[in-house]
């Protein structure tokens, strides 16, 4: 995995093994195969916020690196602390992933750095995979070739989950944590939480920590103690 000088580095649970598909188990496949190096040069992946598009592209970049490839994950947000020249060189890698693209439309130096990028991965093969909030289209970026570029791929709409399938989720996640999720407790926090897929992971992580604390299981009643305790 490449090195940047910043931390943006993936965080440790974003891997796809990690990530409940539901319906989005196409665009899934596609970064498996763009991981591989085995597939599309680029494709722009976009979906409403908590859609899992950070977790993605950063299990994009696990999945490279283990298998060998040279690559990058750069979020593109406000706030990353990322300047244009954090590009120089990401051209010269295997697949590159840059995370909330669309913040930086419309800025002359970000959108010619891309430009850049964009053509030195072409020229040796190499992938780029894109998120944002929207389709490439409605972007906003105003350099015309590299809007034209930016269309050239795959485009990927990220489908929000239903309810039977966040209850997935939430049952892989605890999984994943080495947590016992009852299903009863599981339906009990999407039907009286935050159903925001977000807040329901970060409500599992806090549930964890606090059952681990007071040797606990995830019974409906310790859940129930643990939110009224915030309230």
């Amino acid at each position: 995995m490449q090195q940047l000088p910043l931390q943006v580095g993936p965080a440790d649970y974003a891997v796809f093994a990690s990530y409940f598909a539901g319906s989005n188990g196409a665009l899934v496949h596609a970064l498996n195969e763009i991981a591989q190096v085995r597939s599309r040069s680029v494709l722009w992946l976009w979906g409403a916020p908590q859609t899992g598009r950070s977790h993605l592209l950063q299990a994009t970049v696990y999945a490279a690196d283990a298998a060998g490839h040279r690559s990058a994950y750069l979020p593109l947000r406000p706030g990353s602390g990322l300047e244009p020249d954090a590009l120089d060189g990401m051209g010269e890698l295997d697949v590159v992933c840059m995370d909330d693209i669309d913040q930086v439309a419309g800025s002359a130096a970000w959108e010619q750095q891309l430009f850049s990028v964009f053509e030195g991965l072409r020229a040796r093969g190499a992938r780029l995979v894109m998120s944002a909030a929207c389709a490439p289209l409605h972007a906003r970026f105003e350099l015309p070739d590299l809007v034209s570029r930016f269309t050239s791929g795959a485009t990927f709409r990220i489908r929000p989950l239903t309810d039977d399938e966040k209850l997935g989720a939430l049952k892989l996640r605890s999984a994943w944590r080495g947590l016992d999720l009852p299903d009863d407790t599981a339906v009990w926090l999407l039907k009286h939480a935050d159903r925001a897929v977000g807040a329901l992971f970060g409500l599992l992580d806090r549930l964890d920590r606090e059952a681990l604390a007071a040797q606990k299981r995830l019974t409906v009643p310790f859940v129930k103690s643990v939110l009224e305790s915030s309230r």
